[in-house]
């Protein structure tokens, strides 16, 4: 049996690279945080011209319903490059909690587009929505039914590019398959996390490389080659299991919610590691603000408390092996 990739969905995760890797996201990370989303917003108008936001949207509202592990392979390219926004929330969940309702056509088609940027409140595991100050559409999904909410009070966030806000309803509730939408949107948070954590590996071979010490290159010490090995192995077990849930998750398997919570546990302490490794690699220029691995090292904290705590996801991963 063969689980790689197929070369479109290759070539579907080098488009997104060619594009991000000439957009600044760091940049437009940075603005972000500090309010101004333009530049942000020219990255996710990139993101709809390649279809990613268009991944999760049905068919009959202009989108592409691409199978589950296209859309982890895209989730993971943005973790990669740190997209800022509710990228879980717009281009994973809101069409699942949309998709049930012929009269959400044409918001689900501005989805597709990448001209509606959503984010989404479901408690209890995700009480609060990212950027609800500046997202087009937020709703507020529980026990089987989603309604358009407003944004409330604000929270601080451990990453400044995800602010937190508490979520009140605003409109008349329907139907939605809310239970799905948390599955997705879990999955697609570990998706970012593996990326990320590949971003941060990444970072740190070529510092190991460049970065002298007692006169050689502390890339050659053992120590630093076998904690990097660790960050390698832990993001290597933690993907197949990514698109393994995502695989439970098209097939609508008994065994998903075990799946994704497994998924999402694991993407979580390979994106721990690999922050804790990158900070030890780079030395005290990790912790600085001016450095770009910052952006991933907060994303990564974020990320791994969004759509369900490790807790959470444990308790669920335990009861579905029990």
């Amino acid at each position: 049996m063969n689980f790689e990739l197929d070369e479109q969905q290759r070539d579907f995760a080098a488009s997104i690279d060619a594009a991000l890797s000439v957009a600044d996201v760091p940049g437009a990370v940075r603005a972000w945080a500090d309010g101004d989303t333009a530049p942000g917003r020219k990255v996710w108008a990139q993101l709809g011209e390649l279809g990613v936001t268009a991944l999760s949207v049905p068919e009959r509202f202009d989108g592409i319903e691409a199978h589950p592990v296209d859309l982890v392979v895209a989730l993971e390219r943005l973790g990669r490059w740190c997209v800022p926004g509710p990228v879980t929330e717009s281009i994973a969940v809101a069409p699942v909690l949309l998709a049930g309702s012929p009269q959400e056509a044409d918001r689900c088609a501005a989805l597709a587009a990448g001209d509606l940027i959503a984010t989404v409140a479901a408690p209890p595991h995700t009480p609060r929505a990212v950027d609800a100050d500046t997202a087009g559409l937020i709703l507020l999904a529980a026990d089987g039914q989603v309604r358009d909410g407003a944004a409330a009070a604000p929270h601080e966030s451990v990453d400044p590019s995800r602010k937190l806000f508490d979520v009140t309803a605003s409109g008349a509730s329907h139907a939605a398959d809310t239970d799905r939408a948390f599955q997705v949107g879990a999955l697609a948070t570990a998706a970012q996390m593996v990326g990320a954590a590949q971003a941060m590996l990444d970072m740190s071979v070529d510092y190991a490389k460049q970065r002298s010490q007692f006169g050689n290159v502390i890339g050659s010490y053992q120590a630093i080659k076998h904690k990097l090995a660790d960050v390698h192995i832990a993001v290597e077990l933690a993907r197949p299991l990514v698109y393994g849930a995502a695989l439970a998750l098209a097939d609508s398997s008994p065994d998903t919610t075990r799946d994704v919570s497994a998924a999402k546990v694991a993407a979580g302490e390979a994106a721990l590691l690999a922050a804790r490794s990158s900070l030890q690699t780079h030395g005290a220029i990790g912790f600085t603000a001016e450095h770009d691995l910052s952006l991933w090292l907060v994303r990564v904290q974020a990320l791994r408390s969004a759509w369900g705590d490790p807790r959470m996801h444990r308790r669920r991963v335990l009861e579905g092996i029990s």
